[in-house]
């Protein structure tokens, strides 16, 4: 049996009884053990995520089925067989670690591929599309999902009078309230990358790019009713279980490619994030499967602080012009480095797997030469200077050139200034979507939306209505009629 110790490694005597001053008086100064623990109780959570704060993680494995060699140098996309292992967090978006795993919400589907140059973050949904093209609304938006600032409670009327003001949130909308709107596991719903990422190759040559992570356990999902009967838990236990008895989540990982050349005349906005390719003028290319078969050792070590970024691309990966890509460059990492910490990269859920040297020193938690590869001792002559550039070349890290990706275009004649959005047709897709349903998935859509609209005043009712109507005088009347409905109730 092992010996209880502090934190310094000294052993622990009793852990059952504080010192005090005889059985009835008061405690000493000298229970610096009592301190300790409740000192490192008091700092035992970190800040919530503000969105995506309720989700689980697993680890497994990414291979690959089809090279795409002639498309990126992305190391991991060369040799077909060719295994990298992964982590993935799925999670809820707009509620809090005390919300339910049933939450009429998108689903997080963020993958870390450990590839050899470099950790590669897919960060996206179990949609294609989003409610925004313009980043400049997203704290805007969130706000409007979260508990009303009053009452701490729910208000869907928020919700509704954002949407009302922002067309371009109807194809997403429209999902979220559709039968899909509440998967009832993570091992049967689909991931996306929903924004357009860029691959580029050894000659320069630039394509964009979405992701498709296809669940080979197929689609289920669950009603409203049906969800307010499960365990707020349900979904994490699920994926737990499923792994802990063999019984490992696959899914089929496919891609879409759009020339640059395609990109400058296509019909819509290739980087508008609330619009997809359709697939009849971009299929879906297979590339891969992916799997989970390992769960976490520790909840908080590793999912909690699990911490993704669209920023973390590697050779052969680049960016777009999508608007909230760009955003979110910078907002992720800057997100772990408030919540985590500013070494939130060397924890090891998130350290990559191959060789790391850089110049970024010190900070909380700072894990030093083993992981930073600071290399030679302090007393070496060839000490690695903590600045570059320096006069120590061949020991010290320097940038290499070949890595360097193509420039990126600019698409049009472009003024720098602020460019309204609000011409875009927000309306085409939602509609084609909604004409894809069948009656009972079109009830189910009137009768979500309903609910919650039905707590939102007129004006916002008859806003939200219009859009509807562009997109089909079905979809409006449809609502429509639902909310009378309820009126009469």
């Amino acid at each position: 049996m092992s010996t209880l110790t502090t934190s310094a490694g000294a052993p622990v005597p009793d852990d059952n009884n504080s010192i005090s001053v005889g059985p009835r008086g008061p405690l000493t100064f000298d229970n610096h053990y009592l301190f300790e623990k409740l000192a490192h109780f008091n700092r035992e959570r970190i800040p919530e995520r503000v969105v995506h704060a309720r989700g689980t993680g697993a680890y497994g494995t990414f291979t690959l089925t089809k090279s795409l060699s002639d498309r990126t140098i992305a190391s991991f996309l060369q040799q077909i067989g060719d295994k990298t292992e992964v982590f993935v967090r799925f999670s809820t978006v707009g509620g809090g670690q005390d919300s339910s795993d049933f939450a009429r919400d998108p689903r997080g589907f963020a993958i870390k591929f450990y590839t050899r140059e470099g950790n590669f973050d897919l960060v996206g949904n179990n949609t294609p599309v989003f409610f925004l093209n313009d980043p400049i609304k997203f704290p805007d938006f969130i706000h409007s999902q979260k508990k009303d600032p009053q009452t701490n409670l729910p208000n869907p009327a928020n919700a509704y009078e954002f949407w009302a003001n922002h067309p371009q949130s109807l194809h997403q909308m429209t999902i979220l309230m559709s039968d899909r709107g509440i998967p009832a596991s993570y091992r049967h719903m689909h991931g996306f990358s929903s924004h357009t990422l860029s691959f580029w190759n050894d000659k320069g040559e630039r394509v964009w790019v979405k992701w498709h992570i296809k669940s080979n356990q197929g689609i289920k999902t669950v009603t409203a009713d049906e969800a307010a009967k499960l365990p707020t838990h349900g979904t994490q236990q699920d994926l737990v279980e499923a792994i802990a008895r063999g019984e490992f989540p696959s899914w089929t990982v496919k891609v879409q490619i759009m020339t640059e050349a395609e990109a400058r005349t296509y019909k819509i906005n290739p980087f508008d994030l609330t619009k997809v390719w359709p697939h009849s003028d971009y299929p879906l290319i297979e590339i891969g499967q992916l799997e989970l078969n390992r769960n976490v050792d520790s909840y908080f070590a590793e999912t909690e602080q699990s911490a993704f970024a669209p920023s973390n691309l590697v050779p052969g990966i680049g960016a777009s012009p999508d608007k909230m890509l760009q955003a979110r460059l910078l907002a992720y990492q800057d997100a772990h480095r408030y919540r985590v910490g500013v070494n939130a990269n060397q924890l090891p859920v998130n350290a990559a797997r191959c060789p790391v040297h850089h110049y970024q020193r010190d900070g909380a938690m700072a894990a030093g030469c083993p992981v930073t590869g600071h290399g030679a001792s302090a007393n070496s002559l060839h000490q690695i200077p903590n600045f570059y550039p320096n006069d120590r070349a061949g020991v010290s890290p320097a940038p290499a050139a070949r890595y360097a990706q193509p420039a990126l275009p600019v698409l049009e004649d472009a003024w720098i200034g602020y460019h309204d959005q609000s011409d875009e047709d927000y309306y085409s897709q939602p509609g084609a979507l909604f004409r894809l349903m069948d009656a009972e998935q079109k009830q189910q859509l009137f009768n979500n939306i309903a609910a919650g609209l039905s707590q939102a005043n007129a004006s916002i009712q008859e806003r939200i209505l219009a859009q509807f109507h562009r997109a089909d005088p079905a979809y409006a009347a449809g609502v429509k009629a639902a909310l009378e409905a309820i009126a009469k109730a």
